[in-house]
């Protein structure tokens, strides 16, 4: 058996790389980079940092204005 494994896989000894979230620089996605998927642990504070302050959102549906966290207001 080879060590290149089969059609699209990398090369034996060549680190993935993938494009970093935050700057989009190359990124090492291996096992002993710290911060993968991120270039460096600045990039993966940005990101968090984002999270923290609420800059990225998950889409709820059309017309639901409530969290979810809230209880409705009872009808009077």
């Amino acid at each position: 058996m080879s060590g290149e494994g089969g059609p699209g896989s990398p090369k034996a000894g060549t680190p993935r790389t993938v494009p970093c979230p935050t700057c989009g620089a190359k990124s090492v996605f291996e096992p002993w980079n710290p911060w993968r998927p991120f270039c460096s642990e600045r990039c993966r504070m940005v990101d968090l940092g984002a999270w923290a302050s609420e800059s990225y959102r998950v889409a709820g549906r059309p017309g639901d204005e409530a969290s979810g966290d809230e209880k409705p207001e009872p009808e009077q």
